[in-house]
């Protein structure tokens, strides 16, 4: 090989490895500006303090109110106590709440010692085992969906029964850790396709603001508490609604992602002190300040909205006077 072919072979190489050095340099630069893109520090901003936290064993039932809770994917536990884990069905297995029978929000259920204590005005306490797996298991209906849930057995049954005081028959059942959850998506599009629940009607923890229920009295000829509205988490040290452009929170060791708003029912009607529903107020009031915008009404339709629903992003412990703190990147 002489001088001239050498001299080209290496000029060949050299330009080969220029066009690889370049190549790769130009990738780098691109994986590098997507990455300055694509990934942003979070910014955490105060917007709150947690005032209280509240836990509805019983769907419809009264609320029980906690220090601490542990926030899991499906909402909150404390103890034995987990979030509309119970619920009571008519004969078919159909679920029964506080839009048919209003009284049902001033039962009262407890754990203590591995037993249920069920307590309401002008009835007995009863008490039975949380575990009773020679009971049967019943495949209930909650709304259109399908969910299982273990019959918690005849003095139960009497005790609603008794309670209720109609001619119907009613069971309580509850959802134990191995049975099949309803997918939220299935009801509500919005949500992630894996996020699940019990008996919750969609979502497993609702959030709402002190100083929205304050605003909505303000329009009342009588107060209301957060206890019409069932939240989970309630929030003060904010303004109203506030709650509604939180998308992203970390309370303590807790991370929640905002789904949607909470459209409201006739159940906000039914007083949770006396269990009377007027079919009326708030929901009226609600109705006239608090519609979703137009392009949103094939979700929420007339409903007014009052409340955030989220999921649980990452689990931990919830304290009363925890720091909120809104995400943003």
């Amino acid at each position: 090989m002489d001088l001239r072919e050498l001299t080209g072979n290496a000029l060949a190489q050299n330009k080969r490895t220029a066009l690889l050095i370049g190549g790769a340099g130009a990738a780098l630069l691109g994986l590098g500006l997507g990455y300055k893109y694509m990934w942003r520090p979070e910014k955490a901003v105060r917007v709150g303090v947690v005032s209280q936290l509240l836990i509805h064993p019983l769907k419809s039932g009264k609320a029980v109110p906690v220090a601490l809770a542990e926030c899991q994917k499906m909402g909150l536990k404390f103890g034995e106590l987990q979030d509309r884990h119970w619920l009571v069905v008519t004969e078919d297995s159909h679920m029964v709440t506080g839009r048919q029978e209003p009284r049902l929000v001033l039962v009262s259920l407890t754990c203590e010692g591995g037993h249920v204590c069920l307590n309401a005005p002008s009835m007995e306490e009863l008490k039975f085992p949380i575990k009773q797996p020679v009971n049967p298991i019943l495949n209930c209906r909650v709304f259109s969906a399908a969910i299982q849930g273990r019959d918690c057995g005849d003095e139960a049954s009497q005790w609603f029964t008794r309670y209720l005081g109609t001619e119907k028959t009613f069971r309580l059942v509850y959802f134990e850790p191995q049975m099949r959850a309803r997918r939220s998506a299935d009801i509500e599009p919005l949500f992630p396709k894996d996020e699940q629940v019990a008996y919750p009607d969609v979502g497993p923890v609702m959030l709402l603001s002190e100083a929205s229920v304050k605003d909505l009295s303000s329009k009342l000829e009588k107060d209301v508490t957060v206890e019409r509205f069932r939240p989970n988490i309630v929030i003060s040290d904010c303004e109203a609604f506030s709650e509604d452009s939180w998308e992203e929170l970390q309370i303590g060791s807790v991370r929640l992602q905002r789904v949607m708003s909470c459209g409201r029912c006739i159940f906000t009607t039914v007083d949770p002190e006396t269990g009377v529903i007027s079919r009326k107020e708030p929901l009226e009031t609600l109705k006239s300040y608090r519609l979703c915008k137009p392009s949103e009404q094939h979700i929420y339709k007339k409903d007014p909205l009052f409340g955030q629903l989220h999921t649980v992003k990452k689990t931990g412990i919830l304290q009363v006077g925890d720091e909120v703190y809104k995400i943003s990147r």
